[in-house]
């Protein structure tokens, strides 16, 4: 099919595909101050553009729009076309509260009525 379009065309369906994947994803990479757009997260890394890639080692933290997900430690990264895929050495999930350092009773109840 790409045989029959001219490069025009084809630059401006990339460009359209580019696009819409920006729109619709949240995910965002904040290392200090700066904050970059990710394009796919994953259990052994994570995927952004290739041209706002930065060169990362250390420590990250990646958001889905204003809720953390979690603390990764960022150890490689490769090219693969424009898109950047970096790997991490740790990946730490934000916990979504305090740690329980005891054991629940299962037949304790839940809340106390006054």
């Amino acid at each position: 099919m790409d045989a029959f379009l001219s490069k025009e065309v084809l630059d401006g369906l990339e460009r359209a595909r580019k696009q819409a994947r920006r729109k619709k994803n949240r995910l965002r990479l904040h290392v200090g101050d700066e904050i970059y757009p990710l394009l796919q997260v994953s259990d052994t890394g994570f995927e952004m553009e290739r041209d706002a890639a930065p060169h990362l080692r250390g420590f990250v933290d990646i958001y889905d729009g204003a809720r953390h997900l979690a603390t990764c430690l960022v150890i490689h990264s490769e090219p693969e076309g424009d898109i950047m895929r970096y790997e991490y050495k740790r990946h730490t999930n934000v916990a979504k509260g305090p740690a329980k350092d005891f054991v629940v009773d299962e037949s304790a109840p839940t809340a106390l009525l006054r």
